[in-house]
């Protein structure tokens, strides 16, 4: 199930007491961190290259932001496509649940200087390493900004209205 199914399924309802956090929850708490400070996020972003960002946002500046989610080892483990992002983005975090052993993140395979860390549960997150800005080109920043803003609207548009989904184009 994808993040934005979780979301879609769950509606806004909290983790329930002593489970451990699902993808909903964590993005659900990086949503309030973000929003907090005016950077405003869409779940399950699909990207050019094939890929769909867990989370893709913008901030006040206009930097794309972008958060891969994990909430199990294997799965931080086995990603091996993860960089696919890097090219997408201003800004990239590891979203993590907050029991997950992250001490893999400070390999040189997890490339930590040029990725953020993000620890969520289903009320809130915490940045414990910033991401560093690696500026993406102008132009390709603009394209990435307006296929996010048409991507937010169409979501808001199909949502209010199911039988507008056939028309136009998604991601």
């Amino acid at each position: 199930m994808t993040v934005s199914d979780s979301l879609a399924a769950g509606g806004s309802s909290a983790p329930a007491a002593g489970a451990a956090p699902t993808a909903r929850d964590v993005a659900r708490g990086i949503g309030r961190l973000f929003a907090r400070n005016d950077v405003w996020c869409l779940p399950e972003m699909p990207l050019r290259c094939g890929r769909r960002a867990d989370l893709m946002g913008v901030d006040a500046k206009g930097q794309v932001v972008i958060v891969e989610i994990k909430v199990a080892r294997a799965d931080l483990l086995g990603d091996a496509k993860w960089t696919d992002y890097l090219d997408y983005c201003d800004r990239f975090y590891w979203g993590l649940a907050p029991g997950l052993d992250r001490a893999c993140l400070e390999s040189e395979a997890f490339l930590p200087a040029s990725c953020g860390v993000i620890v969520a549960d289903g009320y809130d997150a915490e940045i414990l390493r910033p991401a560093p800005s690696l500026r993406m080109a102008a132009a390709r920043r603009k394209v990435e900004v307006e296929r996010l803003a048409r991507a937010s609207l169409r979501r808001i548009v199909t949502g209010a209205d199911p039988h507008t989904a056939r028309w136009g184009s998604e991601g």
